[in-house]
């Protein structure tokens, strides 16, 4: 049985959240959510940049019925590489509750894709922050995004702002849906109609196979998780960003919590709060169910795209 310590000043995901004022629409994904482990069931990669808390699937399912949510999309985790067996997992047992998002080596066989496929899988993740993963060659990444694209899957991609620049070639190049994990991480203390923000504006605006998850405010904030000034909401500085992005691209964005929320340094977030974030990013009822049922029912789901939950 393994034995895993946490990389030391880890912060454990937070175990009573509130219950949301905020009620979600009937049917509604939180699209982007990890597991972890546990560690002595599913052993973390011995190539990792960090050592997490465990966080089991059905923590995972017990978060999301408390937070009024149907159904989870399961994003692989780099503390378990490319070893997707939690998140598999997490999917199986979720009776069709759960889709993935996994990460594949170039050495993957077309029969173990298709048994990711079978598992609830319909994206990879590429990721370029240099903090938590080595970089893979890119031409071993679109090799990957060309296999990927005959099962109908997307390419989930998370990067920070500053390097948008640098990736722009790659990122315009892949084939298939390419969703943006957390708008591209902007430096929420720049103008929100500056020129970096405005690039990723325009990354969207140019190439109609881009979608955002508008997730993470906590990541992003300086303000941090107190309303401040009056203002009601929590990660107000957060806000401008996210509401660009929802009502410029309605169609093309996500949300989801980040649970179990790795690698975070000053305070982890009350998921309850989280859920109050949305309707101040998406202000009418009909932004929230596109943001939170129909856009990733779409993406996820596209055999009952259309149906109740």
């Amino acid at each position: 049985m393994a034995n895993f310590e946490k990389t030391p000043g880890w912060l454990d995901w937070y175990s009573g959240p509130s219950k949301p004022t905020f009620q979600v629409p009937a049917g509604a994904v939180d699209a982007h959510c990890h597991v972890f482990g546990p560690g002595n069931e599913f052993p973390f990669a011995p190539e990792r940049k960090y050592t997490p808390c465990d966080a089991s699937k059905a923590q995972l399912f017990a978060l999301r019925d408390q937070l009024g949510f149907a159904r989870n999309v399961i994003v692989q985790a780099t503390c378990h590489g490319a070893d997707n067996s939690a998140m598999v997992d997490a999917c199986k047992a979720s009776g069709g509750k759960a889709r993935g998002v996994a990460t594949v080596k170039r050495s993957i066989s077309d029969e173990e894709l298709q048994a990711l496929h079978d598992a609830g899988v319909r994206g990879v993740r590429f990721n370029f922050v240099k903090r938590l993963v080595d970089f893979t060659p890119k031409d071993e990444l679109l090799e990957i995004a060309g296999r990927i694209q005959k099962l109908g899957w997307h390419v989930v991609i998370y990067f920070e702002a500053v390097d948008l620049p640098e990736l722009w070639d790659f990122f315009t190049s892949l084939p298939t849906t390419v969703v943006v994990d957390h708008m591209g991480r902007p430096d929420v203390s720049k103008p929100v109609d500056g020129p970096e923000f405005e690039l990723f504006l325009k990354f969207m605006r140019e190439h109609k196979n881009v979608w955002s998850k508008v997730s993470c405010p906590e990541r992003l904030s300086i303000t941090g998780p107190k309303a401040l000034d009056g203002e009601q909401n929590a990660y107000q500085d957060v806000v401008p960003f996210a509401r660009r992005v929802v009502e410029e691209f309605p169609d093309r964005v996500l949300w989801g919590t980040d649970w179990p929320h790795p690698n975070l340094k000053d305070h982890m977030p009350d998921d309850g709060l989280l859920v109050d974030f949305i309707p101040h990013i998406a202000p009418t009822e009909e932004l929230q169910r596109k943001l939170l049922v129909d856009n990733p029912m779409r993406l996820y789901w596209p055999e009952e795209s259309g149906k109740e939950a």
